[in-house]
């Protein structure tokens, strides 16, 4: 049985800056009801994610989705999940939810025994792995739940490297951009993103200042207000960050950053984009900069090609 679930953007905890990093020590896992069709069962499956998510959210190298976060109405997104969850399906929840781990399964009886299929799917590279407890009716789903849990939990501690994404070094960005725009002839451009954070005031402007030096580092040249240059393309926008959700020391914050690219001369819009992204640190501000900041490094990638003549 499908059921149709609407969802909020969560906390996402970024991968590590080297290619070949280490995986993070903390993992974002969201869990969704399990598919209960029998009718000895029927009542089940949300009973078994909501303990499982319980169980889950006491891993210290676990950051649970919020169920009730799960259960708000995004009106322009909704999605329809049930045991059977396909690639495409999970890496859409990923970008949504900002989950890198997506726990769904079923729970049904044989015989005598009551017995859950769980289903570990990394929202990044697709990989599935099955986790399975089985209990007679003297085992209560209580404990068939922790048992599961714990099983969950050790593998994604344990295969952690398979499931996410290989993360890149922002050289390594740099470097593929420069390499897309080798021979091109650059135009000289000017950068104004106002931006704006929900909590304690902070006036510098992270994805202004991360796009300008992502541009020249690239081989552009910038001008502003005080520029004897005079930009041929004007990119301006907005952004925001606001704070996400904390776990031990860390504070993570989510943004969003939206630019356009104008032609100065004709006026003529040469590329529109935004970008949702999340940072972590210790402190709020710091975190909502970074996320800012990571917002701009992936709107260049896409951003600065179509710049160029």
């Amino acid at each position: 049985m499908k059921k149709q679930i609407t969802f909020l953007l969560s906390l996402l905890v970024l991968a590590g800056a080297a290619a070949h990093a280490k995986p993070p020590e903390v993992l974002t896992v969201a869990v969704f009801d399990f598919d209960s069709k029998d009718e000895a069962v029927r009542d089940l499956g949300p009973k078994v994610a909501a303990l499982l998510n319980a169980n889950l959210s006491a891993q210290p190298k676990i950051i649970t989705v919020e169920r009730a976060e799960l259960e708000k109405v995004l009106s322009e997104q909704e999605l329809g999940l049930s045991g059977a969850v396909s690639s495409e399906s999970a890496a859409k929840v990923g970008q949504l939810t900002g989950a890198q781990v997506l726990v769904t399964g079923r729970v049904f009886k044989v015989e005598s025994q009551t017995i859950i299929v769980a289903k570990v799917i990394g929202t990044e590279t697709s990989r599935v792995y099955g986790e399975m407890v089985q209990g007679p009716p003297t085992v209560s789903i209580v404990d068939l739940s922790a048992s599961l849990a714990a099983k969950i939990a050790a593998a994604v501690a344990d295969k952690a490297d398979t499931m996410l994404a290989k993360a890149q070094t922002r050289e390594e960005r740099i470097a593929r951009i420069k390499e897309s725009l080798d021979g091109r002839k650059l135009p000289v451009v000017s950068v104004k993103i106002s931006e704006h954070h929900y909590g304690p005031h902070s006036v510098d402007p992270a994805a202004e200042t991360e796009l300008s030096l992502m541009l020249q580092q690239c081989g552009f040249k910038l001008a502003d207000a005080g520029s004897t240059l005079k930009p041929d393309v004007e990119i301006t926008g907005d952004a925001f960050s606001a704070y996400g959700m904390q776990k031990g020391n860390l504070i993570s914050c989510k943004s969003r950053a939206e630019v356009k690219a104008r032609d100065a001369a004709t006026g003529n819009i040469l590329a529109v984009d935004r970008q949702t992204s999340v940072g972590v640190d210790v402190a709020e501000q710091t975190a909502a900069k970074r996320a800012l900041q990571n917002a701009a490094d992936e709107l260049a990638e896409r951003l600065l090609p179509k710049l160029a003549r």
